[in-house]
């Protein structure tokens, strides 16, 4: 038998500050006034975890346990304009405090047993959400979300030999909003642009099925599978015309998050290990997949399907004076839905550790986008507007 009980608490507290400068450039060159916006984000976090373990005897063995996570997060928004004297006046009319209370309390269990060369394994894992929101003064704004979701699990797996196997699997998992995604008070990244959040957006559920095959010699391991994932209530970002505009009658545009339907997704994957010594070691994965996402909104037909996909290679050698050596990269491929078209997306990740004091302490070196690359680049055309952002 085997118990156990795991408690964490965190403290977090983020500062972000954004400076917005504007300028015309058509048909006359204007240098509009500046603005800034402080935005100051406290949360605290708690985490109670139980978790149980009854093995029956070889190659046999239940497992129960529960989960509560609770989130305690504040926003407070704070939106500045510049006077024609130079001075920043706060606004109170865009300026905002968003609370955002969020608890998860879960019960699961699972069984799995081998019959020699055939084994399988039975989840099942219950959520119960429960969700609060509010903007300090505004009671109209406030918001409540409970939902109880149901989330099995059944993998099987048959050895073909001593190191090949062949897998199936189902599960089904959720992805839920984030509190930037709910609240409902807008944000601005310039005179014509706005983001809001969606208070009535709700979680998307994914049922995905996998069949998998892999295999291993001695100093390599090849992994590949066909996997096809379809989810409800998929969150899109819809960008519209408010029906307002700037003082100079330029049309102020929103973008926020809906569920928009159902998104179908069929691909494959396959991924190697190679270790040609011992303290060497690379991974290269490839995945290859089809996207459909079909929905109307305001009547308007947001479907579309793309074709894409994504590689990863990670390298992991031990160099003189035993100093680890990661690397990491990553290629994104372009992607598009009914209003926007992503570009390609390429990054490098470089890390150095080095354990010290007979390994009671290390030390590390880490590098993010090595090559200045991680820019998230995005085309938007609606029937009003178009646009073109970039994100790093």
């Amino acid at each position: 038998h085997k118990l156990n009980f795991d408690f964490q608490f965190e403290d977090n507290y983020e500062e972000n500050f954004t400076y917005i400068t504007e300028e015309e450039q058509y048909p006359v060159f204007i240098d509009k006034l500046d603005e800034q916006a402080l935005t100051k984000n406290p949360q605290k976090q708690y985490l109670f975890q139980g978790d149980y373990v009854l093995p029956f005897n070889k190659g046999q063995q239940f497992e129960a346990g529960f989960r509560s996570t609770i989130t305690d997060q504040t926003t407070d928004y704070a939106q500045y304009f510049e006077n024609e004297s130079g001075e920043f006046i706060l606004d109170e009319n865009l300026s905002n405090i968003f609370n955002y209370d969020e608890k998860i309390h879960a019960l699961y269990s699972q069984y799995g047993k081998k019959f020699t060369k055939f084994s399988g394994l039975l989840g099942l894992r219950m959520e119960v959400t429960d969700i609060d929101i509010e903007i300090v003064d505004r009671p109209d704004l406030a918001a409540q979300k409970n939902y109880t979701n149901f989330f099995p699990t059944i993998n099987l797996a048959y050895e073909l030999g001593e190191q090949e196997n062949l897998t199936l699997g189902y599960n089904r998992r959720i992805r839920r909003p984030r509190s930037r995604m709910i609240n409902p008070f807008p944000s601005r990244t310039s005179e014509t642009n706005i983001f809001q959040g969606n208070p009535y957006l709700d979680p998307s559920i994914t049922d995905a099925v996998e069949l998998g095959y892999s295999n291993r010699w001695k100093e390599v391991t090849f992994n590949t599978s066909v996997y096809y994932n379809y989810a409800t209530d998929v969150f899109q970002m819809i960008s519209e015309a408010t029906g307002d505009n700037t003082q100079d009658g330029i049309p102020i545009i929103k973008r926020s998050p809906i569920n928009l339907s159902t998104e179908e997704r069929f691909g494959f994957e396959v991924a190697a290990n190679y270790t040609p010594i011992k303290n060497w070691r690379f991974n290269l994965s490839f995945n290859l997949f089809d996207n459909k996402i079909s929905g109307f909104y305001n009547d308007i037909d947001f479907g579309a399907e793309t074709l894409s996909w994504f590689t990863r290679f990670t390298a992991k050698v031990v160099l003189p004076f035993e100093i680890d050596w990661q690397t990491n990269m990553m290629y994104m491929g372009p992607n598009e839905n009914a209003q926007n078209k992503y570009k390609g997306m390429f990054s490098t990740d470089m890390a150095f550790s080095k354990d010290i004091m007979k390994g009671n302490g290390t030390l590390t070196f880490n590098i993010s986008d090595l090559f200045n690359t991680r820019k998230r680049e995005m085309e938007t055309l609606t029937d009003t507007f178009y646009s073109e952002s970039e994100f790093q």
